[in-house]
């Protein structure tokens, strides 16, 4: 076996024992649901875009922006002339402005597990529709700094709730030897998202009148109603069907949804092991106390890979190229509408690699993807420090030629991660949790997210300023650290039923020597209370407690 602890083929291959295919009906639910993505892919291209490019026009469309909300990055920006091209948009105020919708994110995807868990995906991508709304509702109508704020919070908690239900809905509605491309869909969603709202950054920003923001700000509630509205119409899953009333649901209704789903009445070995996971579920009491029995030994590995790959995600440093793109763009020596479309061109090599992944993540399976992906990162991220360390000082513009280099290499890290990490962050926890843990996996990994995100938000414009082209060195050492988690510690899961992701530990080189001892463990423990009390032990405990 491989040290990387890959899944024989037949282990692999056992979702094809499900009959069944890709059906209309389970495209276009998968649509809607996935469709979610494009509200955290929204706000991750404006909240990177719209409080920091509002310079790039000087003294038209955004200046009043700029000037209401963040008016020492304004005045940095247009007179001290003796500030590092590293620390320009170093302000306070910006990055709380940028983080404290992942604050809101952080606390809300917790309680979204206990009502994704209790009472289903779709209630959970309901409220954090409409909560998305509302928060699109005073972003546009914002006339002070509490405003903007409170529209980041409304927005947190609605990508809370739906970055937490949307991924279990997508895996749970799939099937086995397609997930990993379905799965994959909430990943491009996100990409598209980010595409849109770069180009509405770039399109408002030739409006004149000051009040383009408003319009970039306003428009994130089209993407969110659509989700709200859509959401309605959503079937439940079939795993929660059967799981709700403590795995006693309606295993008629599940029967009837899964053979809408794959075309086919043929849905029994399914259904089987859908009721035995609910019943497995059931038996346990972690359907009640989902986080704290997560902690248990039985569940070591989906715990570490709940709490590694999301944080690996953002340590890889995306996101300093999703919040600052233009901001960097701009400070090496593009002109404004160049360094804007700059960020579109990176956006759309991310959306043809998403593509791609859903393509093939379930032909060559998701350690391969991943391991490409990360030597692919490590070169561009060292190789983005190396023409900043020779070509990009404190003051001072870059060559042009330089500054187009470094767009071709972002462009290629930013195609890494799109196949990679990326859609893979949302796809791997949610398929090796079983069902009565899967819930607050999730919200694990979301909450590990959005607080790595927050911290990175708040950190990196100072870290920048004294780190300068360090910075991508050391993410690029990030991006080494989680290659070889994925090589040593992570198994493959391709085609794998969720209801049978038990024996990739089995067979996983480390992982086995922690299911061993809990499949002992479990033993031991049905035995004990299969066996019979001597009568005298009966009889003193009877004794004891009339006394």
């Amino acid at each position: 076996m491989a040290i990387g602890g890959f899944v024989d083929a037949p282990a692999a291959a056992a979702g094809a024992d499900y009959g069944g295919r890709v059906t209309s009906f389970v495209v276009l639910s998968c649509i809607v649901a996935g469709s979610g993505g494009i509200l955290f892919g929204y706000d991750l291209g404006i909240s990177g875009c719209v409080a920091l490019r509002c310079y790039y026009r000087g003294v038209t469309s955004m200046e009043s922006f700029l000037r209401k909300f963040f008016p020492d990055v304004y005045h940095q920006m247009k007179g001290d002339k003796d500030v590092s091209n590293y620390c320009r948009f170093d302000s306070e105020l910006l990055t709380v402005f940028t983080s404290s919708l992942y604050v809101a994110g952080l606390v809300a995807t917790l309680f979204a597990s206990s009502v994704t868990r209790r009472f289903g995906r779709r209630t959970s991508i309901l409220i954090g529709g409409t909560v998305f709304v509302l928060g699109s509702v005073f972003g546009g109508a914002a006339v002070n700094v509490y405003m903007l704020l409170l529209n980041r919070i409304l927005l947190g908690i609605g990508l809370g709730f739906t970055n937490q239900s949307i991924p279990l809905y997508l895996s749970e509605m799939a099937p086995p030897q397609y997930r990993g491309a379905i799965n994959n869909g909430f990943e491009l969603c996100i990409s598209i998202g980010i595409l849109i709202a770069n180009l509405i950054n770039y399109g408002v920003e030739k409006i004149a009148g000051g009040w383009g923001w408003r319009l970039s700000l306003s428009l994130a509630a089209v993407p969110a109603a659509f989700l709200t509205v859509g959401a309605i119409f959503l079937p439940e899953t079939p795993s929660f069907i059967i799981q709700r009333g403590g795995g006693g649901g309606d295993i008629d209704e599940a029967r009837l949804l899964l053979q809408r789903l794959r075309g086919t009445t043929r849905v029994q070995k399914e259904l089987d092991d859908l009721v035995s996971a609910a019943s497995e579920a059931s038996r346990t009491t972690a359907t009640r106390r989902p986080f704290r029995n997560i902690l248990r030994s039985k569940y070591r590995p989906q715990l570490v890979i709940a709490l590694l790959v999301p944080f690996f995600n953002q340590v890889t440093g995306i996101n300093v190229i999703n919040f600052y793109a233009p901001v960097m763009f701009r400070t090496i020596g593009l002109k404004e509408s160049a360094s804007l479309m700059s960020a579109v061109v990176t956006r759309v090599c991310a959306t043809a690699a998403n593509v791609v992944a859903m393509v093939v993540v379930d032909r060559f399976g998701r350690r391969k993807l991943l391991l490409v992906g990360g030597v692919q990162m490590i070169l561009s991220q060292v190789m983005v420090g190396a023409v900043l360390a020779a070509k990009f000082k404190d003051h001072g513009g870059m060559d042009k030629e330089y500054a187009y280099l470094v767009l071709v290499i972002m462009c290629v890290f930013v195609a890494g991660f799109a196949w990679s990490w990326g859609p893979l962050t949302y796809l791997v926890p949610t398929e090796i949790c079983p069902l009565e843990i899967r819930s607050a996996g999730q919200s694990i990994v979301i909450a590990v997210i959005f607080f790595v995100t927050f911290l990175i938000g708040q950190t990196f414009l100072a870290m920048l300023c004294h780190l300068k082209f360090g910075t991508f060195f050391l993410f690029g050492g990030w991006v080494c650290v989680m290659t070889l988690f994925v090589y040593f510690f992570l198994p493959e899961t391709k085609q794998l039923p969720m209801e049978q992701m038990e024996q990739v530990w089995r067979t996983h080189w480390f992982w086995k020597r922690i299911a061993d001892a809990d499949a002992d463990a479990g033993e031991e423990e049905e035995q004990g209370q299969r066996r019979p009390r001597p009568r005298g032990e009966a009889a003193g405990t009877i004794a004891l407690s009339a006394t």
